[in-house]
């Protein structure tokens, strides 16, 4: 499943923090030149995001809700319809039919499949041309300005990944509480998140661990 043909020809661009390309690399893993891997990108997707669901979801059935035993009334003479008990779905507060219980809505998928997934995800996005490699991301403040100044003078515009294995807590500090920005490790990267954002920024770092892990 894992066996595909190189792409030679494809190269990411390195880019400096003025945006200008100052080179260009191979991304270090094969890339899915046909149309396999769309399965395995959705399989995937579906599966995070049906893990993110909480599933805490409880409603009481008639034997759960609080009420006594006792018959409302008698069954028949009084010209209203048969009742059995005050814990009736019928009657406001009573019990809740076939309704929702905690359960857990995990899939599993196998690693196989994963990494399928993700080398389709990221083939996509390096023919559209929204990948970028950058040489070096240094954050000496724990500054939001000085990070969005950094990654505004690149010209990207849209939503931003920044996928970086550094570490750096300046750089978490800094770059937590931009809204079109959001921050992940090369070794924690999934399809889901390949395919999220108007625009992949990899550290020289990040791409490696990713290529280490398609390998």
């Amino acid at each position: 499943m894992d066996s595909v043909s190189p792409e030679p020809m494809m190269k990411i661009p390195v880019r400096d923090l003025s945006g200008t390309i100052t080179g260009e690399v191979d991304p270090g893993f094969a890339l899915i030149s046909d149309g396999r891997g769309t399965q395995a990108v959705h399989d995937s997707v579906v599966a995070l995001l049906a893990a993110r669901r909480r599933g805490t979801a409880c409603t009481k059935t008639m034997g759960e809700v609080a009420g006594s035993g006792k018959k409302p009334w008698r069954q028949k003479g009084t010209g209203r319809a048969r009742a059995g008990s005050y814990q009736s779905p019928l009657w406001r507060g009573g019990g809740v039919v076939f309704g929702p219980k905690p359960r857990d809505f995990s899939k599993k998928v196998n690693r196989q499949t994963q990494r399928m997934a993700l080398r389709k995800a990221l083939s996509d996005r390096l023919r559209d041309g929204s990948v970028s490699l950058l040489a070096e991301l240094a954050v000496e403040s724990p500054k939001t300005r000085e990070l969005v100044a950094k990654l505004k003078g690149m010209g990207l515009t849209g939503s931003v990944l920044l996928v970086d294995d550094s570490a750096a807590p300046n750089l978490r500090l800094a770059g937590r509480n931009i809204p079109w920005l959001a921050l992940a490790r090369g070794r924690d990267l999934n399809a889901y998140e390949v395919l999220k954002y108007d625009h992949l920024l990899f550290t020289q770092s990040a791409l490696a661990e990713v290529a280490k892990r398609l390998q």
